[in-house]
């Protein structure tokens, strides 16, 4: 289980570990996004210096703003000293790391705002 934190909108904060393909681990902080269908969305830039591998290039989605392009790749990710081997959605215009709904599937979601508690286990 780890614990996440609130921030100053509500927002749902978690730290991860993104895995590179040499082993090095980088520790950011990633927005839950309950209507974001995918795994994992982040910039293009940082799924290339993570030296992921491209699995599939500009495959359309559709989003808030409507269809867009992305690319996927293979990626890894650590929570709570696991390690997941998951589909990741990169584009140029994501500005912050994602956690999306299919987390969902395999951990309970707990948000407490009164308690200020958040964990994902």
């Amino acid at each position: 289980m780890i614990e996440g934190k609130f921030s100053s909108q509500g927002e749902l904060i978690f730290e991860i570990d993104l895995v590179a393909s040499d082993g090095l681990i980088i520790t950011v902080d990633a927005l839950f996004d309950t209507g974001f269908t995918d795994w994992l969305a982040i910039n293009t830039q940082d799924a290339l210096s993570l030296g992921w591998e491209l699995v599939e290039s500009e495959e359309t989605r559709l989003t808030a703003q409507g269809e867009s392009q992305f690319n996927i790749y293979a990626g890894t990710v650590s929570l709570d000293t696991q390690e997941f081997n998951i589909s990741v959605i990169a584009g140029d215009e994501i500005a912050e790391v994602l956690l999306g709904l299919p987390w969902l599937f395999t951990r309970k979601l707990v948000v407490d705002f009164p308690e200020d508690l958040l964990t994902l286990g």
